[in-house]
């Protein structure tokens, strides 16, 4: 199990749908982020329990996220992230300058946020996360590093996973035995609002299987379960 981190972000209400996906995610965060709607209740907020990371908006009723970061950053070395419909290549180089690990403008996809989350943690806590980093996954004679994303062929050759793919090689690696269903993989890589993505999880799929399989057409070890989803299959199984 990854380590687990507390996250929280200054947005307004509207949001919550970005906020149910980033804890539907196994990003590493170990509950529903926390939201605070203004300065005054982000300062309230960090009083109270420090975040291991903080995704602030920049346009806030009582003040602007550039003062709070600075605010915040002088009690406590927080990763941030600026996530603002402000776009202008000022306002970006302005947040990175301050200090902030990443600036995102809107509208975004909301797999890209999360990957920068994701990595913004792995760098910021790395030597937390190589203390639970994930054994390799054996698959017959072909490896997976899933935490650097590689798969290592018999001969030595490595395949590069894609961050879709890693996604849904986590999911199935987590529940290897078992049957994960098509909804529950299309919700681990694009979130909550996944609806008119089934299509292109096949195609994921047939790609992963091309690096995963020595046969990709006669598959032993990600295996299609017709008409409910995937199974990654154990050793004996295969």
């Amino acid at each position: 199990m990854m380590q687990s981190f507390s996250l929280w972000m200054t947005t307004p209400s509207c949001w919550h749908c970005c906020v149910s996906s980033c804890g539907a995610q196994d990003m590493a965060i170990s509950e529903l982020p926390k939201t605070a709607q203004s300065c005054a209740a982000a300062r309230a907020c960090f009083a109270a329990e420090q975040p291991e990371l903080m995704i602030l908006d920049i346009n806030l009723p009582d003040g602007d996220g550039f003062s709070l970061f600075r605010a915040l950053r002088a009690k406590a070395d927080v990763p941030a992230l600026f996530l603002s419909a402000r776009d202008a290549d000022a306002d970006r180089l302005f947040g990175l300058g301050l200090g902030a690990d990443d600036y995102l403008t809107k509208p975004f996809l909301m797999q890209e946020l999360l990957l920068r989350v994701q990595h913004i943690l792995q760098r910021a806590y790395r030597a937390e996360l190589s203390r639970t980093k994930p054994a390799p996954l054996q698959l017959g004679e072909r490896c997976v590093d899933l935490n650097d994303a590689i798969v290592t062929l018999p001969e030595g050759k490595t395949l590069a996973l894609t961050a879709t793919e890693l996604a849904l090689l986590r999911k199935l690696a987590e529940n290897r035995g078992h049957i994960v269903t098509y909804d529950a993989l299309c919700a681990a890589v694009w979130g909550a609002d996944y609806y008119g993505c089934e299509n292109s999880l096949g195609v994921h799929i047939r790609h992963l299987r091309e690096k995963l399989e020595a046969e990709p057409g006669a598959p032993q070890f990600l295996r299609t379960v017709r008409g409910i989803g995937y199974k990654l299959t154990k050793g004996e199984e295969a």
